[in-house]
């Protein structure tokens, strides 16, 4: 699939843009299932295929090895953060470097180190059950948080946009994948031109990736053949059935409760409305804040989010076992027939 393949692509490029974990919408993120990889993680990075089946390309998490930085990745991390102070000082703010060390924590990095069972119970899929617009906000410990603090309500609007640009504090953008948008450049601030003095231009990265259309398309095609698998239909058959005796009919796909609730968010806040799909700004920024919400309508949404979350978490050990046997045995036919293609992308990514 044509679209695919630039998701991927653009992905892959803003992973290795040096900006630190992108705190996308809940919809995108998941508890960690268990620390082995599948034979294609080890060349595309952890979270590139979801073991959950139907989200393959929902990957969190991309990258060309195991998520703790090499020296080497610090290092450009800090030289990061030092071009972003001097960046702030010449747009007249004041901004700490920060140890990379010490970055990359959301507020609820937390809830998702519990077991899968025990988040459904208390968050569901933490689709609307966290504010995901709060998860950018800083820890306390770090000094920008407190400097920002400071300045009145206008100044800090000035500071977000001098630091983050069109982005604003904790949210991320993503430009509208069409001829008119594609030879605008999003206004990214001081950390955007930072990474870009550090890292290369995003375009230029694009353009390093784009030699992996062809296996792009051929992982697309691997997706398909193992949801087409008869062990993987047959999972998914008994985890439907599962779900709709415990009450939750009507889901055929792994991922549908999860569309379902987040479909249902997106009405809640307006999300769905005035998008790039129906005509929007070619930059949609989010995730969406709470604050406005319908709270009645919110809780109701919240407490139909986790009682299903907790009956597909259940049901989900009918599907998961069967859905990984047949994943890891295509995948491996797959990395034995595409192993230098593989390779050559996995160091593409480790030379950014």
């Amino acid at each position: 699939m044509k679209n695919s393949r630039k998701v991927l692509s653009l992905v892959a490029v803003l992973a290795l843009a040096g900006c630190g974990a992108v705190n996308g919408p809940a919809a995108d993120k998941e508890p960690v299932q268990s620390d082995d990889k599948s034979p294609l993680a080890e060349y595309m990075g952890e979270g590139f295929m979801s073991s959950g089946g139907g989200g393959m390309m929902r990957a969190v998490r991309i990258g060309g090895g195991p998520q703790e930085s090499s020296e080497e990745q610090l290092a450009k991390q800090r030289k990061v953060e030092d071009a972003t102070v001097a960046c702030m000082k010449a747009a007249g703010f004041e901004y700490v470097a920060v140890p990379p060390e010490s970055q990359g924590k959301s507020k609820f990095d937390e809830a998702f180190k519990l077991p899968p069972d025990k988040f459904a119970e208390q968050y569901g899929y933490g689709i609307s059950t966290i504010d995901w617009s709060k998860a950018g906000e800083a820890d306390d410990n770090n000094p920008n948080t407190k400097i920002r603090k400071a300045l009145s309500p206008t100044a800090q609007k000035a500071y977000d946009k001098a630091l983050n640009g069109q982005f604003g504090q904790g949210n991320v953008a993503i430009a509208k994948d069409d001829a008119k948008s594609s030879t605008a450049k999003p206004d990214a601030g001081c950390r955007g031109k930072a990474a870009e003095e550090v890292y290369g231009k995003r375009d230029e990265k694009i353009a390093d990736f784009k030699k992996f259309d062809s296996l792009f398309k051929d992982i697309e095609a691997l997706r398909k053949r193992i949801e087409a698998d008869q062990r993987v239909i047959d999972a998914t058959a008994a985890w439907s059935d599962c779900l709709a005796d415990a009450g939750h009919s009507g889901f055929k796909k792994p991922d549908d409760p999860r569309e379902k609730i987040s479909k249902k968010l997106d009405e809640l806040t307006g999300a769905s409305k005035g998008g790039p799909s129906q005509g929007g700004p070619a930059v949609v920024t989010g995730p969406p804040s709470f604050d406005k919400v319908d709270a009645a309508k919110l809780a109701d949404l919240r407490k139909e989010e986790i009682e299903l979350a907790k009956a597909d978490q259940t049901c989900k050990k009918k599907f998961e076992e069967p859905f990984k046997k047949a994943q890891y045995e295509l995948e491996k036919e797959f990395v034995e027939a595409n192993k230098t293609q593989l390779e050559q992308y996995r160091d593409t990514v480790s030379e950014r």
